[in-house]
């Protein structure tokens, strides 16, 4: 078993399909999580259900507040940043050309820009004790396209690149900067998928079935753990046999 034990964590996303799995993962191995989304709701619940865990209501897209939404997050974490699991995202699909400007720019804002310079904020705190792990969550769309979001598949790629520009500034601090890819995961994302697409999109898996938010998890738990410790810049494909990098 995966030992996170006192590690202190940020999981943004952590309200969503996936980032509930994520969350269940890092609790169960015993570190400290700070929790963030833009849910009360669903803050309340994950906060009534586990211990070790802090919420924070963050929309990350507050660009002017993001500094200051690490602050708060380092406090409430005992002024230590282990891991920095960068979760959030969203998708607003649609042809290209009939691609709004806003919601281009509103998915590339959100989950590259956010993802950015919310990095660039715990790194600083993380260099003063020379070591921390970040792990951002891509997508398989951002190794392979996919029609009707090129706007979500441009800032997931940008994810990938960003990261190993990341490992390579930040390696010599003992940082380690990796991504995991999911494919095609069951998630609040992929339910909005038509019946028709979803099929084609099995047709294409070679294990013939589509991922759990669990397997997302279990790849997010091996890289917070010592056992990556030696892993930096890659990125771990979770998609079945969807795509081989």
């Amino acid at each position: 078993m995966i030992d996170l034990k006192n590690l202190n964590i940020i999981l943004t996303g952590a309200t969503g399909i996936i980032g509930n799995s994520i969350l269940d993962k890092l609790i169960t191995a015993g570190s400290n999580v700070l929790a963030t989304g833009t849910n009360e709701q669903k803050l309340k619940l994950i906060q009534d259900k586990y211990k070790n865990l802090s919420v924070l209501r963050f929309d990350i897209s507050d660009h002017k507040n993001i500094d200051q939404f690490v602050e708060d997050s380092n406090k409430i974490l005992s002024n230590k940043i282990d891991i920095l699991i960068n979760n959030a995202g969203i998708t607003k699909d649609n042809l290209s050309i009939r691609m709004k400007e806003e919601e281009w720019k509103k998915v590339i804002d959100i989950n590259l820009t956010s993802t950015f310079l919310i990095t660039k904020s715990v790194i600083k705190k993380m260099l003063k004790f020379k070591k921390g792990k970040i792990i951002n969550v891509t997508s398989v769309v951002g190794h392979t396209g996919n029609i009707g979001q090129v706007n979500y598949a441009a800032s997931k790629a940008g994810i990938v690149a960003m990261s190993k520009s990341l490992a390579l500034e930040y390696g010599k601090k003992n940082i380690t900067v990796n991504s995991v890819s999911p494919g095609f995961i069951i998630s609040d994302m992929t339910a909005k998928i038509s019946e028709e697409h979803t099929e084609l999109m099995k047709s294409r898996i070679s294990l013939d079935k589509f991922g759990t938010p669990e397997d997302v998890a279990n790849s997010i738990a091996f890289l917070s753990s010592n056992l990556s410790d030696y892993i930096t810049g890659e990125t771990i494909h979770v998609n079945g046999g969807m795509y081989f990098s």
